[in-house]
């Protein structure tokens, strides 16, 4: 059941959005070489329950940290580590959300650590340019497969591919709710976009194919051909005046 929100629900998603993108600022500020992703995952939670919000990642069906931190060839759900030191040229997906008055925020953001390769900028560069694509399709009046399309559509043309197991989703006063938000689909198809949604849209894209594994640890998702993958998101609501993101930092 897809849950329409009231204004006020919204504010009280603002609070909980801006709080997660703070989050997320700082912990993409502490991406540098030598810095280990247990650390960056100290600084997210810090920061999220010094403002009287709740990791909502943490002990989230058993995830053991506050921030998803997924590196190179991790696709998502990384757990962060003592023993995993970054190095320049890495790409670093941090994903990661604070719930406070009952409500989650939930975003993502794909750090370059130090100098990057051309083409693993190119990639970053693509991902987010395709989340904002779908966030401007998130209209009255419209359709989920336009959302999904719109980030199809942009990668694919420039060569990248389109994690298909893994997807955007509702959210709200549960971190996940209804609709399903596939970075694939068709126009036109699919529910109809109405006043009240709100929808974490995250495009997953990968280098090279689109095929994904999970590791032993039951959380960790890399590439099976061990390109790199990007990771971008923002929990938006669609208005009468169009879409807004409510996870923006201050």
């Amino acid at each position: 059941m897809i849950v329409l929100k009231t204004s006020r629900e919204l504010a009280l998603m603002r609070e909980a959005g801006r709080i997660s993108a703070n989050a997320l600022k700082l912990a993409g500020k502490a991406v540098e070489p030598g810095v280990t992703t247990e650390e960056i995952d100290r600084i997210a939670r810090k920061y999220i329950e010094s403002c009287g919000a709740t990791p909502n990642f943490l002990h989230y069906n058993g995830f053991p940290a506050t921030a998803c931190i997924s590196v190179n060839d991790e696709v998502i759900h990384g757990i962060p580590k003592k023993n995993r030191v970054l190095k320049a040229g890495d790409i670093v997906s941090i994903d990661l959300g604070a719930q406070i008055h009952g409500y989650h925020g939930d975003n993502a953001y794909t750090f370059p650590c130090g100098d990057i390769s051309k083409e693993a900028q190119a990639l970053l560069d693509a991902t987010q340019e395709s989340l904002y694509c779908a966030i401007k399709a998130a209209v009255p009046g419209g359709r989920l497969g336009d959302i999904s399309s719109a980030v199809q559509k942009y990668v694919e043309a420039r060569g990248y591919s389109v994690v298909r197991e893994f997807v955007g989703h509702g959210v709200g006063a549960s971190l996940h709710e209804d609709p399903s938000v596939p970075n694939y689909g068709t126009p036109g198809r699919g529910v109809r976009l109405l006043p009240g949604m709100t929808l974490a849209i995250e495009p997953m894209i990968n280098a090279g194919k689109k095929e994904v594994h999970v590791l032993a640890d039951g959380w960790t998702v890399k590439t099976n051909d061990g390109s790199l993958s990007a990771h971008f998101e923002h929990s938006v609501a669609i208005t009468p005046d169009g879409p807004v993101i409510l996870t923006q930092p201050d």
